[in-house]
């Protein structure tokens, strides 16, 4: 057999296989990647709850590095949470404290909740890899992705990993998620999540709307204060 026909049987036989492993949702966990492989940049996150919610939080601001340092602040009301990140490591400063180390933190009783979320964060190119394989179905229109998550995707947003212990108990879990592209990266999330957590006899309806912006990609510098590299542990 001639090379020129054999190469134009294996491209037509190759077509279709290199096609089907093309789909919105590996379009989004690429761009995620490809945010991944950028040397740094920072996001800005929001998070939406009906009129009257107890628990309001304020907005989040991170800072990422590749293979380096993360830096991310948390705003409940006026107080302002700060932690770093690197290597598996973690220190924390919460509002009005000094820099702590992690097993600080664990010693303290409201502190193991704080301990728990940190141990549990992902950055966004990261969180949003996850959220792309909870949601198959995702749909494409132009630059913007969007789908419904799966029962145990949504779940999974409603609480974390208690390490252990005992989790609370998610019913009428349910959740849509979308994403902006460009240029193949990455540059804005959104997801929606509502249900009833149960955790010892205490029951409260979710319902919230979490917004992450990506912005300064390749311009960004991680604020890591000498004090907390001391304490990363």
């Amino acid at each position: 057999m001639k090379k020129p026909l054999l190469f134009g049987i294996l491209a037509l036989l190759g077509g279709p296989l290199l096609a089907a492993d093309s789909s919105p949702t590996n379009d989004v966990i690429a761009a995620a990647n490809a945010l991944a492989d950028k040397p740094n940049y920072s996001w800005h996150t929001t998070v939406t709850v009906p009129e009257g919610s107890r628990f309001r939080p304020g907005p989040t601001d991170g800072q990422t590095e590749k293979d380096g340092f993360t830096h991310v602040s948390v705003t409940f009301g006026d107080r302002t949470t700060e932690f770093v990140l690197k290597g598996g490591k973690a220190a924390v400063r919460p509002p009005d404290e000094d820099w702590q180390s992690l097993s600080d933190l664990d010693d303290q009783g409201p502190g193991r909740f704080l301990g728990m979320m940190i141990r549990n964060f992902k950055t966004p190119a990261a969180q949003a890899v996850e959220l792309a394989a909870a949601a198959p179905n995702l749909k494409k229109d132009g630059d913007v992705y969007s789908g419904d998550l799966t029962e145990a995707g949504a779940k999974s947003l409603l609480t974390f990993d208690r390490r252990g212990g005992n989790g609370p108990e998610i019913s009428n879990a349910k959740g849509s998620v979308k994403f902006w592209l460009a240029d193949g990266v990455l540059t804005k999330y959104e997801f929606k999540v509502s249900g009833t957590v149960d955790f010892n006899g205490n029951s409260r309806d979710i319902d919230r709307t979490t917004t992450v912006e990506i912005k300064d990609v390749g311009k960004t510098t991680v604020p890591v204060p000498d004090d907390a590299k001391q304490k990363l542990s």
